[in-house]
């Protein structure tokens, strides 16, 4: 007789990945598994059919980063994003601003073309200079 991923403490990774709303389908997420993209615990998984349980720690690529997430429940369904936030820990760390956003947030600026700045601005502007 065969047990349902509700009744065991193990889930398989590509349907882990897929409820949780890493991927889209479940086919790009054992994509990624059988292009050895993903780790568990550290080690590189070869197979979509590897499980992963609670406390596992997840490392992949996704949109030009490299996310690392802890397993804190299986799940049952692809539900939506807000249950699927339940069902990982983000371990990601934070990237420090890159040089031209740091310059962005010292030196604030105007959009070009949004035209003279107001009365209004300008005295924000002097608010904002007087507190450095």
């Amino acid at each position: 007789m065969r047990q349902t991923d509700e009744h065991t403490s193990r889930a398989r990774l590509d349907k882990w990945l897929w409820y949780a709303r890493f991927f889209k389908s479940r086919s790009l997420a054992a994509a990624q598994c059988r292009a050895r993209k993903i780790r568990v615990n550290g080690e590189h998984c070869k197979k979509a059919s590897a499980t992963v349980e609670v406390g596992d720690v997840l490392t992949f690529p996704k949109a030009g980063d490299v996310k690392v997430v802890e397993v804190v429940a299986l799940g049952t369904r692809r539900g939506p994003a807000s249950e699927a936030q339940l069902l990982y820990k983000d371990l990601t760390p934070k990237k420090p601003p890159s040089p031209v956003e740091q310059d962005k947030l010292m030196n604030p600026s105007r959009e070009k073309g949004a035209g003279r700045p107001t009365k209004t601005d300008r005295r924000a502007l002097d608010r904002l200079m007087e507190r450095d």
